[in-house]
């Protein structure tokens, strides 16, 4: 083995130095490189993950936003519910206080028939008197007793009484029915009406004023009809109109000399206007023109035909 000099043997070692840098600084390199993918693969996903919070974010928020909208328009929704249904209660509340008050006067009106019913036709209570509830009638003396066998007699015809307001079958007049039921019109308590005029035409249909409260029944329909249109419910303001047509068509066809005559086809049509049925109006208008020219509404109806064909 030969022998290294010293200078040669310096030289090595030093060299040896240098690679042995060279290799440490590689290392050092490489794991700096290592750490920065890491850290930049890091930053990546924290920029995804707070973009998708960010959409997470504004669909909660837009969920929100309906969530909130949905329950205003469901208070707004329940809150209509509950006024109509308020209303409808209120209704039923004066027709029932309506009907009270008319159960009261009927029965007072049936008082008085009974009154006079006894005062006109004493004969059916003996003694010729009213007789107080449970009492006992009185028996008849023995001179005044009739024999089985003989004869009814015939009381001799006294002065003759004056008539009586009212009839004495106990039953009211055909004018009284009547005209409650155009008082319950008046008064705009027109399901009433409509009720009383009904019972007025099935008791005496061939009445002469049997014309005229078909008539009404068909006004009183119309007049339930603008208060469903000032009260923004069409579809049962249409229904009104039909059936005021349906009993305006009837007054002509039952009643076809009732002075209401020509008034019911000038009401048909402008309920067949409000119906948006022009050509129907028309042809009503037309026949109440030429077939009662010199009726009150007849001009009306040449006015509102003028206006129909003008559209």
């Amino acid at each position: 083995m030969c022998e290294v000099p010293p200078g040669r043997r310096a030289a090595v070692l030093l060299l040896g130095a240098v690679l042995s840098l060279g290799g440490c600084a590689e290392v050092h390199e490489a794991t700096g490189i290592a750490t920065q993918q890491d850290v930049f693969q890091i930053r990546q996903d924290m920029a995804t993950t707070q973009q998708a919070a960010q959409r997470a974010k504004a669909e909660v928020d837009s969920l929100s936003t309906q969530i909130e909208r949905r329950v205003r328009e469901q208070a707004g929704e329940n809150e209509r519910q509950v006024t109509a249904l308020t209303k409808q209660v209120e209704s039923l509340t004066d027709t029932l206080t309506t009907l009270s008050a008319r159960i009261e006067e009927l029965g007072a009106r049936l008082d008085t028939v009974g009154r006079q019913l006894r005062t006109v036709n004493p004969s059916l209570v003996p003694g010729g008197a009213p007789r107080a509830p449970g009492s006992v009638p009185p028996s008849p003396s023995p001179s005044t007793q009739a024999p089985a066998s003989a004869p009814p007699m015939i009381a001799a015809p006294g002065p003759p009484t004056a008539p009586p307001s009212r009839p004495t079958t106990g039953s009211l007049q055909p004018q009284d029915i009547y005209q409650a039921a155009y008082i319950d019109f008046s008064k705009g308590s027109y399901s009433l009406a409509i009720a009383g005029f009904r019972e007025f035409l099935r008791r005496y249909p061939d009445h002469e004023l049997a014309g005229s409260a078909q008539y009404w029944i068909g006004e009183a329909y119309l007049s339930i009809a603008r208060g469903f249109t000032d009260s923004a419910q069409g579809d049962r303001a249409s229904e009104s109109l039909e059936q005021a047509v349906q009993e305006f068509k009837k007054v002509l066809a039952n009643y076809p000399r009732a002075d209401k005559v020509p008034t019911a086809l000038y009401k048909e049509a402008l309920a067949l206007i409000d119906l948006k049925q022009p050509a129907l109006a028309q042809a009503r208008l037309q026949y109440l023109v030429d077939n009662f020219p010199r009726a009150e509404e007849t001009s009306l109806a040449r006015e509102r035909l003028s206006s129909l064909r003008g559209r």
